[in-house]
C-alpha cells in the first residue's frame, strides 16, 4: 500500500509514527503512507432539490449500467490520477476494492447537532453518549480487522466558536440549556469550581446572583473580561467532554483504528486544541485558502501553531479550487472561483507542494469527486469542485497535474524540516 523506503512498525493496521522528525501514516505491512484522498466518491452524486433527482447519478448509469462497473472504473481512475485513498461520504461499495478508505460517524449529528445551522447538541448529556455509543456498535464494531480502513471521522465542520452559521460562543448555547440538562449543571459545577463563592463570581460578572443554583434558570451572562475568560475555560471543557465520548465509543468497538478527529472549519482555538489531546490520533482540518492572496503562508503559520499546542500529525481533509471556464455558476460554497482549468491544477500543486513539506502534515483529500449540479444540492451549493464532470468526463488538465504532482510527496515529505 505505502512506500517501503523506509519502515514503520508493521500492526496489521494503519497506525501514524514519527520517523527522523516527520509524521507519517504507517500501512498494516509497516510503510510509509501519505494519505492522498478524495471525498464523496459516491455514485448517487448529488441530489438537486429542483430537479428532483441526481444528475451525476443518472449520467452514471446510463453510462455504466451498474454500480460495480462504476466502482471498477472509479478506483482504477483514482489509482491513475495517484490517489491512494477513499476519503469521506463515500459509497460502501468503493470499500472493497482494495484502496484504503475512511469513514465519516457524524456522531453528534445522530444526537441533534446540525451542520448547516450551526446547532450543537449537549455533549454532556446521556443522549449524546447514547448516540456515540449506538454508531459505534453499529459502524466500527464489524470493521475491527479491516486492514484497509485508514480510521474514523467523529463528525465534520462542527461549530465550536462563533462563525457563519451562528454568532453565539458555546457559553451562550449551553447558558440557554434548561436547568434539568447536564450541559447547564456542567456549567454550574465549573463556575463552582472557578469562584467557590457567588460572592465572587458576582464581583468578576459586575452579576447579582443569589447561589450558584440560581444560574441554573439563567439564559444570559454580561460579557466582561471575566466572563470571556470562564468561556473559554468551559469550551476546553465541552472539548474534552465531546472528544472524549466519541473516543471511548469507537475504542471500545474497535481498538485498532486511528480515530481522525472531527474536520475542523478551519482554524479551532486553542482550547479546543487542548481538549482533543489524548482522544484523537491525527487533527483534521478542512481548509479553502485563497489563491489571489497570501492565506497560504498564513494556513501554514496556523498549522504550525495548531501542532505545537497538540503535538499530533495533521491531515487536511478538505480543500478545492473551482474553475469559472467550468460553465457552473460558483456561487455557493467555500473557496474563491479561479478562471481556468490550467488555475485549477496550477494552485493544486501550489497546495500539495506547501502542505507536504511541513514535517507534521501526514495526508490531504480533495473535495470532491463529482461536480456540483448547476442547478445546486441540497444546500445550493453549485460548484467546479470535482476530478470530473457531472457526465463524469475527467477533468483532463487538472487530473494530469494530480497524478504528477501525488506521485511525488513522498520524496517531498522526506525532504520536510521542522522551522
Amino acid at each position: 500500500m505505502g512506500v517501503n523506503r523506509l519502515l514503520g512498525r508493521a500492526t496489521g493496521f494503519f497506525h501514524v509514527e514519527k520517523i527522523d522528525g516527520k509524521f507519517w501514516f504507517i500501512d498494516p505491512e509497516g510503510n510509509l503512507f501519505i494519505s492522498k484522498g478524495v471525498n464523496h466518491v459516491n455514485y448517487l452524486g448529488d441530489y438537486a432539490p429542483s430537479l428532483g433527482y441526481s444528475p451525476y447519478n443518472r449520467h452514471i448509469m446510463e453510462k455504466y449500467g451498474s454500480v460495480d462497473r462504476w466502482v471498477k472504473e472509479t478506483i482504477s481512475r483514482l489509482k491513475r490520477w495517484g490517489f491512494n485513498t477513499i476519503g469521506a461520504w463515500s459509497s460502501g461499495e468503493t470499500y472493497s476494492e482494495e484502496m484504503p478508505y475512511t469513514i465519516i460517524l457524524d456522531m453528534a449529528l445522530k444526537a441533534g447537532a446540525n451542520w448547516q445551522s450551526g446547532i450543537i447538541t449537549d455533549y454532556f448529556s446521556k443522549k449524546f453518549e447514547q448516540a456515540a455509543e449506538d454508531v459505534a456498535s453499529r459502524v466500527c464494531a464489524s470493521r475491527r480487522n479491516d486492514k484497509y480502513l485508514l480510521g474514523y471521522f467523529t463528525d465534520n465542520e462542527l461549530r465550536w466558536t462563533p462563525d457563519w452559521r451562528s454568532k453565539k460562543d458555546l457559553f451562550d448555547d449551553y447558558m440557554l440549556l434548561p436547568p434539568e440538562a447536564e450541559g447547564k449543571k456542567a456549567l454550574v459545577n465549573f463556575l463552582k469550581e472557578n469562584y467557590g463563592e457567588i460572592s465572587l463570581l458576582n464581583k468578576a460578572w459586575g452579576s447579582s446572583f443569589s447561589s450558584f443554583d440560581e444560574i441554573l434558570s439563567a439564559t444570559y451572562v454580561p460579557k466582561t473580561p471575566a466572563t470571556e475568560v470562564d468561556m473559554l475555560g468551559f469550551l476546553r471543557q465541552i472539548a474534552r467532554r465531546y472528544f472524549k465520548v466519541t473516543y471511548d465509543a469507537i475504542k471500545k468497538y474497535d481498538p485498532n483504528h486511528l480515530v481522525l478527529g472531527c474536520r475542523f472549519a478551519y482554524k479551532p482555538p486553542d482550547e479546543v486544541l487542548e481538549g482533543c489531546i489524548g482522544y484523537v490520533d491525527v487533527i483534521s482540518i478542512n481548509c479553502y485558502p485563497n489563491p489571489y492572496s497570501n492565506e497560504l503562508a498564513m494556513r501554514l503559520a496556523d498549522f504550525k501553531r495548531i501542532h505545537s499546542i497538540t503535538g499530533l500529525p495533521i491531515m487536511i481533509t478538505e480543500f478545492s479550487f473551482k474553475a469559472i471556464d467550468s460553465g457552473l455558476p460558483n456561487t455557493r460554497g467555500a473557496s474563491v472561483p479561479v478562471k481556468t482549468q490550467f488555475e485549477r491544477a496550477k494552485y493544486y500543486e501550489e497546495f500539495v507542494e506547501a502542505i507536504m513539506k511541513q514535517p507534521f502534515i501526514v495526508g490531504y483529500h480533495w473535495f470532491q469527486y463529482f461536480d456540483q449540479p448547476y442547478e445546486g444540492r441540497f444546500d445550493g451549493e453549485n460548484s467546479n469542485y470535482g476530478l470530473v464532470t457531472i457526465r463524469d468526463e475527467p477533468w483532463e488538465v487538472l487530473t494530469q497535474k494530480m497524478a504528477a504532482v501525488n506521485l511525488n510527496v513522498e520524496v517531498l515529505h522526506l525532504s520536510s524540516e521542522e522551522k
